[in-house]
C-alpha cells in the first residue's frame, strides 16, 4: 500500500509540474526570458535553468487566432556530491517545444483554447530516438471579466483539460484557477499549480506572496547503472514557496522575480518505467527565479 501511494504521489507531482506551461505561461505570453538558480544549502550541487519562449498570433478572423511557436530549456546540473556514479552524462539537459494554439471566442464572455505542444526533452548526447519525443496538449475555456465595467470586483476563471505523455496517466486531467481583483490593493489567485496574493503599490509596481510548483523530466540517452538498475530517465520536482516582484514597463512588458525556499524538493533517476532508481541530493534549498516577458 504504502508503495501505491508514493508511486501516485510521483505521478501526480509530475502531472502537475507539466500543467506549469499551460497555466503560467504559454496561454497569454507572447515572450519571456527567465532563468532560475536553486542552490543546495547543505550540498555543493546546483540547478540552473535558462528559458526562452516565442509566440506569434496569427489572426484568422475576428477574435480568432491562430498561435505557433516555441520554447527552449537549457538545465545545468552541477552535480559536485560523491554520486556512485559519473555525474557527466547528466550535466547538461534539454527541452524543446513547439506551441501549436488556437483561441477563439464562444459567446459573449468565454474564450476556447486549444493547445498542442511536441516536445523533446533529453541529455542531446546522440541522435534523437522515439524516447526523446513526448507530445503535451491541453483544451482550456477562459471566462475573462477583469476588464469589465460592470462589476466591482473582476474576475477570471480558467477551466481545462490536460494531458502530457511524461505523467505516466493515460488520459487527460483537469485544471482549474481561479482570479478575483478584490479591491485597488489586492488581488489573489487560487489553483494549481500556482497560487498567490498580490499587493498593488500601483498599477504598474505589485508585491506578491506565492506557492508552486516547477520542475522537469527528461530521457536519459546514455543509460547507466546504479546497483545493477538501469536509469533511463532523470526527473525534479519543487514545490516553493516565496514572495514575488512584478513591474510593467508598458501594459505588456513586465520584468519579474520571485525569492523562495523549496518545503519539497525531489531530483529523481528513474528507469525506463518511470520507477525511482536512486535520489539525488533531496535537501531544500532557496529558490529564485527572474526574468522579462511579453504578454497579452
Amino acid at each position: 500500500m504504502r508503495l501505491c501511494f508514493s508511486k501516485c504521489n510521483t505521478i501526480l507531482t509530475l502531472v502537475l509540474v507539466c500543467c506549469i506551461h499551460f497555466a503560467e505561461a504559454q496561454l497569454t505570453d507572447l515572450a519571456r526570458f527567465e532563468y532560475s538558480f536553486i542552490p543546495s544549502s547543505k550540498s555543493e550541487d546546483q540547478y540552473t535553468r535558462l528559458r526562452a519562449l516565442l509566440n506569434y498570433p496569427i489572426k484568422i478572423k475576428e477574435k480568432d487566432y491562430l498561435i505557433i511557436g516555441g520554447e527552449y530549456n537549457r538545465i545545468i546540473l552541477n552535480l559536485q556530491e560523491p554520486y556512485p556514479f559519473d555525474t557527466k552524462e547528466l550535466q547538461l539537459l534539454h527541452i524543446i517545444d513547439l506551441n501549436l494554439g488556437y483561441t477563439f471566442k464562444a459567446s459573449e464572455n468565454w474564450r476556447l483554447g486549444l493547445k498542442i505542444n511536441p516536445r523533446i526533452a533529453s541529455t542531446l548526447t546522440n541522435k534523437l530516438t522515439s524516447d526523446d519525443l513526448f507530445l503535451n496538449g491541453g483544451i482550456f475555456a477562459i471566462k475573462d471579466r477583469t476588464k469589465a465595467k460592470d462589476i466591482e470586483k473582476p474576475y477570471r476563471l480558467v477551466l481545462g483539460l490536460t494531458y502530457n505523455t511524461t505523467a505516466g496517466v493515460p488520459f487527460p486531467l483537469p485544471f482549474v484557477s481561479y482570479y478575483r481583483r478584490v479591491n485597488e490593493q489586492w488581488s489573489f489567485s487560487a489553483g494549481v499549480p500556482k497560487s498567490n496574493l498580490k499587493y498593488f503599490f500601483s498599477e504598474k509596481s505589485m508585491l506578491q506572496a506565492f506557492v508552486g510548483l516547477d520542475g522537469y523530466f527528461a530521457n536519459i540517452q546514455e543509460p547507466f547503472l546504479i546497483n545493477g538498475r538501469a536509469v533511463n530517465n532523470i526527473s525534479l520536482s519543487v514545490a516553493v514557496g516565496g514572495l514575488g516582484y512584478e513591474y510593467f514597463f508598458t501594459k505588456h512588458l513586465v520584468a519579474y522575480s520571485y525569492i523562495g525556499y523549496t518545503f519539497r524538493l525531489t531530483n529523481v533517476l528513474r528507469n525506463e518505467n518511470r520507477d525511482e532508481v536512486f535520489n539525488l541530493d533531496p535537501l531544500n534549498a532557496f529558490y529564485l527565479r527572474t526574468g522579462l516577458k511579453f504578454k497579452i
